[in-house]
């Protein structure tokens, strides 16, 4: 049974962090292998299991610590059927590890909630193609058959909502938000920028946001903008205009690099943790409305924190 489906606490003006680049940390950091950059595929065994659960951890403590409400972001961005079937999952196999997935984070949820900290459960569903390129197009009718089936799963879960993370195109983001509420889920849109502050689609982040709530009668209950850094994209937000009303997240990369370096990059560029806070920061001062804070690529728990700090002490 969920717990906040329909009551979304991230709405109310508090401070909700959520994790950093979870499969960024496991290569890099942890030594860990994640074929197609699938976390969700170390749920199969115990030990990666505690793998998933300690990662979750570490970041729910520093939100307790602060007082911040957090946000369990589930590790199911790849857990959709083309990528599922690229790993050797069937159909059941597949819907059997999401909601493992929700399970896990339930478990952690149990042990770090407080009062002070609530923390709702988001059930992540990826792009079906890559998180950097578009690729070949979906029809919006084709993005929300094709998503409907992880919404759905998400849905029998105590997932609060769907989050929609890395988004490139205006279709998928379309079909994903039709395909949740078909489920029941509250859904939430993040779309991924290049250098310039435009989706690697071509859209601007304002004519993404407008064109998907014209679509869908508003039916996102916000919009976050995540793998790219804060100079990507925040000159676009400092107009001020309604549409930036609609954007409550950010999940930054560490790294200024583009998305094509990052794709070739052999090497973690972590950026620098407090410079990063900082930059959160300065972002809130701009758009005080901002209140779910966490990581992308090469961002760890260090930075969760200094995003803390710094979002706290200006707060």
């Amino acid at each position: 049974m969920s717990k906040y489906r329909h009551n979304l606490p991230q709405m109310c003006g508090q401070l909700f962090l959520t994790d950093s680049g979870m499969e960024t940390t496991l290569i890099f950091l942890d030594g860990i292998e994640l074929p197609h950059f699938a976390s969700f595929d170390l749920l199969k065994t115990a030990a990666g299991t505690k793998v998933v659960r300690d990662y979750y951890a570490r970041h729910a403590e520093i939100a307790r610590r602060n007082a911040m409400g957090f946000i369990f972001e589930a590790p199911t961005w790849r857990a959709n059927p083309d990528w599922g079937a690229k790993l050797g999952y069937s159909a059941t196999g597949l819907a059997d590890i999401n909601r493992a997935s929700i399970a896990v984070l339930e478990n952690v949820r149990h042990e770090f909630e407080s009062a002070a900290s609530p923390m709702p459960i988001s059930g992540c569903i990826g792009p079906r193609g890559d998180g950097y390129d578009p690729g070949r197009l979906m029809s919006e009718a084709e993005a929300q058959d094709y998503h409907s089936v992880q919404a759905g799963v998400f849905a029998t879960t105590a997932a609060d909502l769907v989050s929609a993370i890395t988004m490139t195109n205006l279709n998928e983001a379309v079909g994903i938000t039709r395909a949740a509420a078909a489920a029941g889920m509250p859904v939430a849109i993040s779309f991924t920028v290049e250098t310039d502050g435009t989706l690697p689609s071509g859209e601007t982040l304002r004519q993404a946001i407008e064109s998907v709530d014209e679509k869908t009668g508003a039916a996102p209950a916000y919009y976050m903008v995540n793998c790219a850094h804060p100079t990507h994209f925040g000159h676009v937000l400092e107009s001020g205009n309604g549409w930036t009303s609609r954007i409550r997240g950010i999940r930054a990369n560490a790294s200024m690099r583009s998305h094509a370096e990052l794709d070739q990059a052999t090497d973690l560029d972590d950026g620098n943790p407090v410079e990063l806070g900082q930059q959160y920061r300065d972002l809130r001062k701009r758009l005080s409305h901002l209140s779910v804070l966490g990581g992308c690529c090469g961002t760890d728990h260090r930075h969760v924190e200094e995003i803390a700090l710094a979002c706290k002490e200006a707060a």
